[in-house]
Order: C-alpha cells, then structure tokens, then sequence
C-alpha cells in the first residue's frame, strides 16, 4: 500500500504542477485535460487511504483497450515516440497486444472524438507538433503533457530517443523481451554497450544517454519553449493536439 500511496502523491505533484505550467502559457485547453486526470489520481488516493476496494477481487479482469495500451506505453517512455517503439514496450512491459497498424488511424479517431465532444476523456493520444505547428508525422504524444513536451525542434528526435531509452532502463526488468529492447536502444547511443553478446548494464546505458542529452538539452529546451509559445498564441484548443492544417490537409479534405 505504502509504495502506491507513494506513487499516487508523485502523479498528483506532477500534475498540479502540470496545471500551473498550462495555465500560466494560457492553454487553457490542457490544464482542462489535466485538471481532469488531477481529480482522478486524487480519488485514487482517497479511496486506497481509506480502504475502498469494493468486490475488487469478485471483478473479472478488465480488457486493456488498445489506447489504453498506447497511453500505457507513453506514460512510460515520458517522451514522443512512434508507434513501433511504443508497441515493443507495451509488449515488454506490460504485455500487450498492439501491433503497429493498429495505431494507424488512432490519431484520426482521437481528433473526431475531440472535436465532437471537447475534453470529454481525461486524456487524448495526440501528434506532435513540428516547427510549422502541423503534425508531426508518426509521432504520438499526451495531451496532458505540457506543450513544451508535444512540440518538436531539430534536436528533439534525438532527445527524446535517448530519454526514452533511460526510462526503459530505468525498468530494470530481466525479462527477455525488456532485455532485447534496452539492447537495441543501446546500439543507437556511443559508449552504452561494448562489443560483446552480453546484455546491455542499465546503470551504462542511463550514463551513457545522459552524457549525450548534456550536449543538446539547452538548444532542445530552447526550440520546444519558442515552439511551445508559437502554439499557446496561434492555435486553438483542437490545433494545439493535433496539429495545425497544411495546405496538402486541406487538399486531401476538399477531395473527399
């Protein structure tokens, strides 16, 4: 109990201070969003301080749908990610069931259910967002993360890749499929692994991403903060998740 408690304090800490960040860059729409997980986290927490588990183990177990999955594989990772990197961690982590075409066109049906009913889930699966304000292609966000999270300058692939690949070791798992993950992210970082066979030393490789990140985050944080301001004043709640129209969307959208 003491360590959910524990996580659930640290969700909720995260995500006042989540609300104040949207709501001092004025994105009204996010701090909605998370205002919405806020009081869910701390229901959770009221209810496990008080011992609420009604009929917990006569309930049968509750299928994950595939966007739960997908939040499930972001929440981790804390950073965009495409969908082949999100599905390879649902499977190690979680043991999932997604597969890549399946998140094809969830993005499309997360942006009809925000325009048909605005801010009615606790959270969207949403895009990136480039340094044009339009959606970034096959990379999905949070819309509960900050805009300087959902945005995307020159170095940011990069950064989140290697903050990706220190939160999946972080996970510290011994099973095989975490294992060949760390150990594909790894190949990718200089100086997280050596030559050899043996698997990937997570304490390695989270300093070897770290020492990398030093070299770009100023310049990263930098971009995301202009983009993120950009967002903030030109778009609207919808454009601010899930992109701005270029002009081939509009194209594509008058052809139908």
């Amino acid at each position: 109990m003491g360590d959910r408690l524990d996580e659930l304090e640290r969700r909720i800490d995260e995500l006042r201070a989540a609300v104040r960040r949207a709501m001092r860059a004025r994105d009204g729409g996010t701090a909605r969003s998370l205002r919405a997980d806020l009081r869910s986290a701390e229901r959770a927490w009221d209810a496990l301080v008080s011992g609420e588990h009604p009929q917990a183990k006569q309930e049968p177990p509750r299928l994950v749908t595939v966007r739960e999955q997908v939040h499930q594989g972001l929440r981790l990772l804390g950073a965009t990610a495409q969908p082949r990197l999100i599905v390879a961690v649902s499977d190690a982590f979680f043991g999932g069931t997604l597969r890549s075409d399946r998140l094809t066109s969830l993005r499309r049906d997360e942006e009809r259910s925000f325009r048909s009913s605005p801010f009615g889930r606790p959270y969207y699966l949403c895009a990136a967002l480039t340094d044009r304000l339009s959606a970034a292609r096959g990379l999905l966000t949070l819309s509960t993360w900050p805009l300087e999270r959902r945005v995307v300058g020159p170095l940011s692939p990069r950064v989140d890749f290697l903050n990706c690949a220190i939160a999946v070791a972080k996970q510290r798992s011994d099973d095989e499929r975490a294992v060949r993950l760390l150990a594909r992210m790894a190949r990718n970082i200089p100086g997280a692994t050596d030559s050899g066979l043996a698997p990937p030393d997570p304490a390695r490789v989270v300093a070897a991403a770290r020492a990398e990140l030093a070299v770009h985050v100023e310049r990263d944080t930098r971009d995301r903060a202009e983009l993120a301001r950009r967002a903030a004043v030109q778009l609207g709640d919808t454009a601010r998740l899930f992109g701005a129209a270029t002009l081939s969307t509009i194209t594509k959208e008058k052809a139908k």
